[in-house]
């Protein structure tokens, strides 16, 4: 047996779906919360990026090869700061496999704009070529800061 919706009803449902979609949209170059800032605290972006140390073909980023990769690539695309914390993190891989693995994990706080956006890319690209990466995983958030 197939159920109807009253004209009325679906009409409402769809009206309130499309008026809850545009709330949602933003613009590329604006930051989410932008708005919600309290005075004295600038809009950023915070980006989170989670590099396992595992190598799939065997063995792990040592501490030196991980040093090198920070201060030759990270380091310079962003020279204003960062942060990096020591962590172990799992994850399922590509097999299937849970991989359990030392792990970096850097913070990035910059002004939203296409250039740390290419930045970004530029890193994680460099990581997964230089240690056969499947992947390094990038966390957005729109923050607001005080320096």
């Amino acid at each position: 047996m197939t159920r109807r919706f009253p004209r009325g009803l679906a009409a409402a449902i769809l009206a309130l779906l499309l008026a809850g979609c545009g709330s949602f949209a933003t613009s590329p170059t604006a930051a989410p919360g932008a708005a919600a800032c309290a005075p004295g605290l600038s809009p950023f972006e915070r980006d989170t990026l989670y590099f396992g140390r595992a190598i799939p073909t065997g063995g792990q980023v040592s501490e030196a090869e991980w040093l090198r990769f920070l201060d030759s690539t990270v380091t310079p695309a962003f020279p204003q700061g960062l942060t990096v914390i020591d962590a172990v993190g799992q994850w399922r891989g590509e097999a299937g496999a849970v991989v359990r693995e030392p792990s970096k994990i850097v913070l990035l706080l910059h002004p939203r704009g296409d250039k740390a956006d290419a930045a970004i890319a530029q890193v994680i690209a460099a990581y997964r070529q230089a240690f056969a990466q499947e992947a390094v995983l990038q966390e957005r958030q729109a923050v607001c800061v005080r320096f």
